[in-house]
């Protein structure tokens, strides 16, 4: 008789992970083989809504973040940033290379962001980026480090972060947002201010990023 962990005809013993294998390979004895097998993938594709309905979307999701945001037509954009900038008190700003700010007030100074150290880059009253591209259902922004965003510290150090993204550069959903990314540059993915909570569930803001993360998304033209 064999009993539980002894093997028939008194062969080593029967482990858990035997028995557990052994079960599954019977469950899955009328299955085919798994590299010719397919798995029916029913998702989504599309939001089916227009590009006005994502930006209020992308807009409502960020402001259940805690995300100011601002709407601006494309010839006011430059007004809009430096409103944001005025409304925060921002003076010294790092700007990363090829973001092409022109026509901000004379009293707006944009720092090159290339080189900065952590401690300089601490210093400064805030950060203004581009984005690769932004998710209206999760509220996602996803930098890339390409031209107009930088490398990633210009938007992990600073305490202000006013990112500005294109009406042409909003998405539905995840998979839309993957098919228009380089997965082998650094990515980040930014859903609202940093923030965590500590075991009694005390929200804390700007432990892992910025303390605030504005947004100006520009209305189609």
């Amino acid at each position: 008789m064999t009993g539980r962990g002894q093997a028939e005809g008194g062969g080593p013993p029967v482990t858990g992970r035997d028995e557990v294998l052994a079960r599954i390979r019977t469950a899955l004895g009328d299955r085919p083989p798994g590299p010719d097998a397919t798995i029916p993938r029913g998702y989504r594709a599309a939001t089916g809504i227009d590009q006005r309905q994502l930006l209020d979307l992308l807009a409502d999701r960020l402001h259940d973040y805690g995300c100011a945001v601002r709407r601006a037509a494309p010839d006011q954009l430059m007004a809009a940033v430096a409103a944001a900038l005025a409304d925060r008190g921002a003076r010294r700003v790092v700007v990363p290379a090829g973001l092409g700010l022109t026509g901000l007030p004379d009293d707006i100074e944009l720092v090159d962001g290339d080189g900065l150290s952590p401690a300089a880059l601490d210093a400064a009253d805030g950060v203004i980026t581009g984005a690769a591209v932004a998710i209206a259902e999760t509220g996602t922004i996803v930098l890339d480090g390409s031209a107009g965003q930088g490398r990633r510290a210009l938007s992990l150090v600073p305490d202000y972060h006013l990112c500005l993204l294109r009406a042409g550069q909003v998405v539905g959903l995840v998979g839309e947002a993957l098919a228009r990314l380089d997965p082998a540059r650094p990515l980040t993915w930014i859903s609202g201010p940093s923030a965590t909570s500590d075991i009694e569930l005390d929200r804390v803001n700007g432990v892992h990023g910025p303390r605030t993360l504005e947004v100006i998304l520009t209305e189609p033209a």
